[in-house]
């Protein structure tokens, strides 16, 4: 059995329209769901497979940090799909500098983030005074040393091209394997 705390403004699209999203899950995760709604908690329990009950719990996380539905129950199309959370509180020194973090890391009208998303093949939400990542782990672990190097003030520039050689390499190397 595993427990999710998730933020009260986030319960609605976990549950979704009569319920239908959070069956959703259900069914595809092979899980059961039960929702404190006065604590914000969640219980997920699968008695036959663990790995489902984890994952499930996984998604729950991501739609509680602020992805849409659809992209949490990404993680069950492959075994390979992770899903990542950065804490922006343990890398900023005060309010102040995570706003400034979050500022850098979304982007003027989104477009840090989307071009990050693009480079990567992943999908991207900061909310709160997190980022979270899903995506293949390989991607993840780029944009989580993306974020780490927006956060230490590189350049956007600098970053892009960091992204775009990695991918390039990733590239490279599923052409020779042929």
């Amino acid at each position: 059995m595993q427990y999710v705390k998730i933020p009260g403004d986030r319960l609605g699209v976990l549950i979704g329209e009569k319920g239908a999203t959070l069956r959703n899950i259900e069914s595809q995760a092979n899980v059961t769901i039960n929702v404190d709604s006065e604590n914000h908690r969640v219980q997920i329990e699968n008695t036959a497979e663990p790995f489902e009950e984890l994952t499930a719990a996984d998604i729950v996380k991501a739609i509680g940090r602020g992805f849409s539905p659809k992209d949490a129950l990404s993680l069950l199309k492959n075994d390979e799909t992770i899903f990542d959370l950065i804490d922006l509180k343990r890398l900023s020194r005060n309010e102040n500098d995570m706003k400034r973090h979050k500022s850098r890391l979304i982007g003027k009208n989104g477009r840090t983030r989307a071009t990050m998303e693009e480079l990567t093949n992943t999908k991207i939400v900061i909310y709160g005074s997190t980022v979270g990542i899903i995506g293949l782990y390989q991607q993840v672990e780029l944009v989580r040393s993306a974020v780490e190097m927006i956060i230490d003030g590189s350049r956007h520039g600098s970053v892009y091209g960091f992204l775009e050689r990695k991918r390039q390499e990733v590239n490279q190397s599923k052409f020779d394997r042929f």
